[in-house]
């Protein structure tokens, strides 16, 4: 009953009646899309899925009435076309904002270059607001280029919230995942877009230019008008031509400084200069002399440019201005070459000889050097152990691996071959050694002497050699100074001893006697004399005969 009264009844206070077991109080959809194109519907239910009392407009109808009425009042006015309703995400799709702009990457440790910059697009997309990073690829760039960042919400550095299109500027720094990307200008559409939203541009900037791209372009070609002096020639006029410098290296600034002798030689065939140094004897320094290898020294270099430290760079010749000549090397001034000091004290007799006759006007003016007296060390040599020659034994104490001792190969070549044979006997108190015979032979390439004994029938004795080649020291020579049998001190009826065994000649050959003749300037005349007189006494056949019985049978 009360629901039946309650229609029709004025919407009054005390008039209204609520139905507690409706549960739905949603508006009817009365908007569908298909195909991307907007429908309205005819709404067939009221709020809450109630029955319609009346005829339900549509949005069109009620579009139609809240329309203005026309001021003319004789004619139907024309109606107005109705915008068809887009919806945002097929308005702003494929619709993306373009920001050029760049980022500056340091470069450690490398002496050529400081920094890189490398261009990048940032791309907006406003369906989404997400962004994308790349960098334009550059062929045989070494780097990998491409995508930078991909598309994603990028967060913003105070981690607030994400970049909106509204956050971003010409002349900003757009801080992301730790590196700033300097964006520089925009397109033509960007700049469109957001004058329209009513966003202030700034000034585009310009992008800067990266100096490693910059060193790594072709270089244009330039005629360079060569040079009037001859360098050939001065290599061919002035080779081998050395001038030199006696100097000394003055350290005394450093900690256990002193003053180091130098020889500063200039070549005159290429204007270069090296410094050697004069190491004494037992001096404790490494035997490496060469204290500046030979180059060309700068004497006027371009002011370095940059903040890199100088100290660690080479100089190119393209910096060098000026190189050393030989008008700055003054006997008597202080020359500092590459931050040493040395005193150019004198100098040799060619140098005065070019400076006289080239630089006239270029004094020299030697200075006086106090130098210590140089204390000479005398040598002292072991006494002889009596282990092997004199030679031998010497060797020992000159070096630490002992090398043979040094031959005459003059004398060892043009007296190979060449034997002096003398014939001797025992000088001895032993009744038994009165008949041995033995020949003595001395051989003039080396200076040594063999004996060797020859056979005697039913003596008792071996035959054969007596002794080896060996040198012979005279009796009475010392070990300071040995004396050795020479040719000049056998003559017929001398005595040699010879380890304690001492031989009386008795006989030569015609060799010995023609060959001494040759150098008799060298030879005593009393040994020619014994010879001539021993010789010229027997006959021919009977030196012959007694010395080839000597020989035969060994």
């Amino acid at each position: 009953m009360a629901g039946r009264s309650s229609y029709g009844l004025p919407f009054l206070p005390g008039n209204s009646f609520r139905d507690v077991s409706k549960s739905a109080f949603h508006r009817p959809q009365t908007l569908s899309f298909k195909n991307g194109y907007a429908l309205p519907l005819w709404p067939t239910v009221g709020i809450g899925k109630e029955p319609l009392q009346t005829d339900p407009l549509t949005q069109s109808a009620i579009t139609h009435l809240h329309s203005p009425v026309p001021a003319l009042t004789y004619d139907r006015p024309s109606p107005e076309p109705v915008a068809a309703f887009i919806p945002a995400h097929v308005t702003l799709d494929k619709k993306v904002l373009r920001f050029y702009g760049y980022f500056r990457q340091d470069i450690q440790l490398s002496p050529l270059e400081e920094y890189r910059v490398r261009p990048v697009v940032v791309y907006y997309y406003l369906l989404d607001d997400t962004m994308c990073i790349t960098e334009p690829e550059v062929e045989n760039s070494g780097m990998p280029q491409g995508k930078l960042v991909r598309r994603e919400r990028l967060p913003k550095s105070s981690m607030d919230g994400y970049y909106h299109w509204k956050d971003l500027n010409l002349g900003m720094d757009l801080c992301v995942y730790g590196t700033t990307y300097r964006l520089a200008s925009c397109d033509a559409h960007t700049q469109e877009f957001l004058e329209s939203q009513g966003v202030l541009l700034n000034e585009a900037e310009a992008m800067p230019a990266d100096p490693y791209t910059q060193s790594r372009r072709p270089h244009p070609q330039a005629h360079v008008t060569p040079s009037d002096f001859d360098r050939l020639r001065q290599f061919l006029t002035m080779d081998r031509k050395v001038l030199r410098f006696f100097a000394l290296w003055d350290e005394k600034d450093s900690p256990y400084g002193e003053v180091r002798p130098v020889i500063i030689q200039y070549y005159l065939g290429d204007d270069s200069v090296e410094i050697r140094e004069v190491h004494k004897p037992n001096s404790g320094r490494d035997p490496f002399p060469v204290l500046l290898r030979r180059q060309r020294l700068p004497k006027t270099i371009k002011s370095p440019s940059g903040s890199f430290p100088s100290c660690v760079l080479e100089v190119s010749p393209v910096e060098v201005q000026e190189y050393c000549s030989p008008r700055d090397f003054r006997v008597g001034d202080t020359l500092c070459l590459l931050g040493r000091r040395f005193l150019l004290y004198d100098c040799d007799d060619f140098t005065r000889g070019y400076y006289k006759q080239h630089l006239a006007d270029v004094e020299l003016q030697p200075v006086t050097v106090d130098q210590k007296p140089e204390t000479p060390i005398k040598k002292e040599l072991p006494p002889y152990n009596g282990f092997g020659s004199l030679e031998d034994s010497l060797q020992n104490c000159l070096s630490l691996v002992p090398e043979p001792p040094k031959k005459d190969l003059l004398k060892l070549l043009g007296n190979d071959g060449k034997v002096l044979r003398y014939a001797a006997r025992m000088d001895s108190h032993n009744p038994l050694d009165q008949g041995r015979r033995f020949i003595i032979s001395y051989f003039l390439a080396d200076d040594m002497i063999s004996i060797f004994e020859t056979s005697a029938r039913n003596s008792g004795i071996i035959s054969g050699k007596f002794l080896e080649k060996t040198r012979i020291p005279k009796p009475g020579s010392t070990v300071d100074n040995p004396q050795y049998y020479s040719p000049a001190d056998f003559a017929i009826g001398a005595t040699v001893e010879v380890f304690r065994h001492r031989f009386v000649l008795t006989d030569a050959d015609h060799y010995v006697l023609k060959y001494l003749e040759t150098i008799s300037e060298q030879i005593p005349s009393q040994t020619l004399s014994s010879l001539r007189q021993h010789l010229g006494l027997l006959p021919e056949e009977a030196q012959s005969t007694e010395i080839a019985q000597d020989t035969e049978n060994p």
